[in-house]
């Protein structure tokens, strides 16, 4: 082999190596070489949560440029990100820090923000939005675990307890210790199902007996006839009390209507007036009830009416004119 055909092959594998690399930057880069020219933007965030230089920025989960710088500026972390001049991200779009995949690296989310919105200039800082990293999540179930692990272990010992102290060794001791008791219960409650069984008693009848059930089934309904009349009842009564409410009906006048009210208080003050003329003998039928002559010459009078009747029967007609006028004058 000579020395051309030996430097041509240096030379294509050179090529080769150097095309190699390049695919292979381009890989792992994701091509932020080829899309170093675009724009830049500031993203603040309480912590940047491992992110680095170099990182994704995307869109949708589309890859829109790179993390061009991490810095600290006013107890604050901020990204610089460099995005592809083609994309324009709307004002109201807001970013994240997200995770590709529990090994993966850190990259930062835009969502797409209003179709209308006017977009970020160069330089803006954009809206952010803090979330949970990995550290804090795991920090947090490592929390959680171990509160789970305390109440478990607090209900295992109320549970078991030491010594047979806890619910269940208590429960074991109650059971020993009446033993007796619960055998005799149990045989009691057995000699009880017998007894309904066979139909004794008025449980057991009740239960055995088809005439008892129809007739406690009738019973059953004649309540519910006297609790539908009650209903009625009620109803009718509640009827009745707005009526006189609204007036209506006799009471309804004389509880409501104010002439009738009237009215009666007149009668009543005439018979009261009635009665003391009555008791104080003004008047024919007062004297008649305090004057005892008038008594007293009504019963002469009867008494002279009694003895003309008597010669009645002994005189004519003419004659008894003449006597009974002579009676009575």
């Amino acid at each position: 082999m000579n020395n051309a055909q030996m430097s041509a092959r240096v030379g294509l594998f050179f090529l080769l190596g150097v095309a190699l690399i390049w695919v292979t930057f381009e890989t792992l880069s994701a091509g932020k070489v080829s899309r170093s020219k675009g724009y830049t933007l500031v993203a603040h965030f309480n912590s940047l949560k491992e992110l680095k230089t170099g990182d994704d920025v995307r869109q949708a989960g589309v890859n829109i440029g790179s993390v061009l710088e991490t810095r600290l500026k006013d107890r604050r972390a901020e990204a610089v990100l460099l995005v592809d001049a083609r994309v324009k991200i709307a004002q109201d779009a807001s970013a994240t820090i997200g995770m590709a995949g529990l090994l993966g690296s850190n990259y930062v989310s835009f969502d797409l923000g209003s179709e209308n919105a006017a977009a970020y200039s160069p330089g803006d800082s954009v809206r952010t939005i803090e979330s949970p990293d990995l550290n804090t999540i795991v920090t947090e179930l490592g929390e959680v675990g171990k509160k789970v692990d305390q109440a478990l272990s607090q209900f295992s010992g109320a549970m078991g307890g030491q010594d047979g102290n806890g619910l269940i060794g208590k429960l074991d001791k109650l059971v020993d210790t009446n033993s007796t008791r619960i055998g005799e219960i149990t045989t009691n409650l057995k000699n009880v199902t017998d007894k309904l069984d066979r139909g004794e008693g008025t449980l057991g009848k009740l239960i055995n007996d088809p005439k008892l059930h129809d007739e406690l089934l009738v019973s059953v309904g004649d309540i519910k006839n006297a609790a539908a009349q009650a209903k009625d009842f009620v109803t009718n009564a509640q009827a009745i009390v707005a009526q006189v409410k609204s007036g209506q009906g006799t009471l309804g006048v004389l509880i409501y209507d104010q002439d009738a009210g009237n009215n009666i208080k007149v009668v009543a003050k005439n018979l009261r007036e009635l009665s003391d003329k009555l008791r104080q003998g003004q008047g024919t039928l007062g004297r008649l009830f305090t004057d005892d002559s008038l008594y007293l010459q009504a019963q002469a009078t009867l008494k002279k009416a009694d003895r003309m009747i008597e010669g009645l029967d002994d005189q004519g007609p003419i004659t008894a004119v003449g006597l009974a006028a002579k009676s009575l004058f």
